[in-house]
């Protein structure tokens, strides 16, 4: 038997079931920095058929049940990987074009499972922007309006990016701290399914990228910021690089594949980043660097506003359980979040580019689902936040906690 390049064979194996699925499917491997042989050793070998990985993910779970590793692994590392491994399980069999109902598909890739949401929640939503909005009209026409009214200039954008990234640094360092030498290079991109994405390179760097097929919003600047950075997932994946990768050798943290618990627990925090570091009405600090780059922004209107359309987001897991549970058509569901979502129609089908992708047609859930539990376990504690950015947990961890 070879000597094992990590601390355990079964870290080995969950890196390898990864790094071998991430082949089929562009993605799925969302970070990877663990060790380059093991890498270089995957990408050398023919690619594997889905059938021997979904038999070795399979494997892979009765092993961890059985206790293999059992001197070197604790019973949290080792439900940690086995929800992971549940995870990729499921996405194995999904990818060999086993038959899978969506709602179950959610449930064992990121650990709870979805529900349809009523749309009297958005119908009160609704009627909590027709309040919170200026002027008077349809609430459809005046929130589309006034979203696109606060457009970022793209030749300003760079600028209030970093503007922000430095502030949120500065406040994520006082509160939780950051490892020395981990760096962010910003960039805008173009032809992308999301509005954000955080490319952790490992040793500590990440490279952020904003996507501009369609403007960005004064609304939304802040939350990407917070979300792919500060203290969002670039914070998260440098923390625990450096403290459970480099200083307890959890090589398995190396290693960040859609379609597991992992996904959820990292989008929920992000998704509560912003309100985290700057405070519950963080349009006060997000207005200060619109109006040091000559951008006007009202903080009390962007608030309300906020504060009234939070239920909404659930719109798009209800148009992804439309599309993937009901087999509903994509032009109804487009007119579904239209309707409900209030979007005008290039945003409402920028969101089916993102529900449609082979890569993250279930990963919705991860913030539908994800923001609550993180928030309702957190409870506003510093500390709580802290280990969501430090520690292996699983969703069940945050339930009723």
């Amino acid at each position: 038997m070879r000597a094992p390049i990590t601390d355990t064979l079964i870290v080995d194996r969950y890196l390898e079931l990864g790094l071998r699925m991430g082949r089929h499917i562009d993605g799925f491997v969302d970070a990877y920095y663990g060790p380059a042989v093991l890498a270089d050793r995957v990408a050398a070998e023919p690619v594997l058929a889905l059938d021997v990985l979904v038999a070795a993910a399979g494997q892979l779970i009765v092993d961890l049940d059985a206790g293999i590793d059992d001197d070197l692994l604790d019973a949290s590392r080792r439900r940690w990987l086995r929800a992971q491994a549940t995870g990729m399980h499921t996405s194995a069999r999904k990818m060999a074009g086993e038959e899978i109902s969506y709602v179950d598909e959610v449930e064992w890739c990121y650990g709870v499972r979805p529900t349809f949401r009523d749309e009297e929640e958005f119908a009160a939503a609704h009627e909590r922007l027709d309040a919170a909005l200026p002027g008077s009209g349809p609430v459809r026409e005046r929130i589309i309006s006034w979203r696109e009214a606060q457009a970022i200039p793209v030749d300003r954008l760079d600028a209030v990016l970093r503007s922000i990234a430095e502030d949120f640094r500065e406040r994520t360092q006082r509160t939780f701290g950051l490892p020395e030498g981990e760096y962010i290079a910003w960039e805008l991109a173009s032809n992308q399914p999301w509005s954000g994405f955080n490319y952790y390179e490992g040793n500590l760097q990440s490279r952020v990228a904003i996507n501009t097929d369609l403007p960005v919003l004064a609304t939304s600047i802040g939350h990407l910021v917070a979300h792919e950075a500060y203290p969002g997932h670039h914070t998260e994946h440098s923390r625990k690089e450096a403290g459970l990768v480099r200083s307890r050798g959890w090589q398995e943290e190396s290693i960040f594949c859609v379609g597991t618990p992992q996904c959820l627990i990292a989008e929920g925090l992000a998704d509560l980043a912003l309100e985290i570091i700057a405070g519950e009405v963080p349009d006060l600090v997000v207005a200060e660097h619109l109006r040091n780059n000559g951008i006007e922004f009202d903080p009390e209107i962007a608030h309300a506003v906020r504060v009234a359309s939070e239920s909404m987001d659930a719109v798009r897991a209800n148009a992804a359980w439309l599309l993937h549970e009901d087999g509903a058509a994509i032009d109804d569901v487009v007119a579904y979040i239209e309707r409900w979502g209030l979007l005008p129609h290039a945003r409402a089908t920028k969101a089916i580019e993102f529900l449609t992708s082979p890569t993250w047609r279930a990963y919705i859930s991860c913030y539908v689902e994800g923001l609550p539990l993180c928030r309702n376990w957190v409870g506003g504690d510093h500390a709580r936040f802290a280990t969501l950015l430090t520690e292996q947990l699983v969703p069940n961890d945050l339930v009723g906690a």
